[in-house]
């Protein structure tokens, strides 16, 4: 029931969404907008967001995320965003890092391929909440993460995680809002039996 749904009340639309928005250097199409809207809703609700975004390679997916991670950061929280693959995770590090330092961001990397001796200050780093953005593979799951206060999953399901490791990840905060993406178009009824328990966003336009 209700409280196993109870999830964190974000407050939106802050000053540093705003900077986010206005540090792009291109205009959000109207299906990101919309798309937005609709995760910052979820966001704001006292219930705990589960959300699916289901948009093309292109579609401006990543940005999207970046908004709600942003929101989430604002709210003093941490957010987390887990990739299928150490290239796509690098992708998303290299974007998101661009736009974290113009926030003034904390953004790390976590993948297999950290060497000891920096993953152990990395961990420290992230359990105390001097790192606001984590980015990685399924090596944010590992036992040995700790996130001092995690607000906000989202996950990047190219080529599918198991429901597992989406729960798996979802434990390492107290009630952390969930967003999963693809970019695999789903005819709904099979969405609702893989995706039975997320809402349902689609970017149907490609930028310009």
């Amino acid at each position: 029931g209700a409280a196993l749904d109870r999830g964190i009340a974000f407050r939106v639309k802050g000053r540093l969404t705003r900077q986010f928005y206005g540090s792009i250097p291109f205009r959000l199409t109207a299906a990101q907008e919309r798309v937005i809207a609709e995760i910052e809703q979820d966001m704001a609700s006292t219930r705990r967001m589960s959300r699916l975004l289901q948009g093309d390679v292109g579609s401006g997916k990543t940005v999207v995320a970046m908004a709600a991670m942003v929101t989430a950061c604002e709210n003093g929280y941490q957010s987390a965003i887990m990739s299928p693959t150490e290239i796509l995770s690098e992708q998303h590090y290299r974007t998101m890092a661009t736009w974290a330092k113009t926030l003034g961001l904390e953004i790390a990397l976590l993948t297999g391929s950290v060497r000891p001796s920096e993953k152990k200050e990395l961990l420290s780093r992230i359990a105390d909440g001097r790192i606001h953005l984590i980015v990685g593979t399924h090596a944010l799951i590992q036992e040995e993460v700790n996130f001092r206060d995690l607000g906000l999953v989202v996950i990047d399901e190219q080529h599918r995680f198991g429901v597992v490791q989406r729960a798996k990840l979802r434990e390492k905060g107290q009630s952390p809002d969930l967003l999963v993406m693809t970019a695999t178009p789903i005819p709904r009824t099979l969405a609702m039996t893989v995706y039975g328990d997320l809402d349902l966003s689609v970017i149907d336009e490609l930028p310009p």
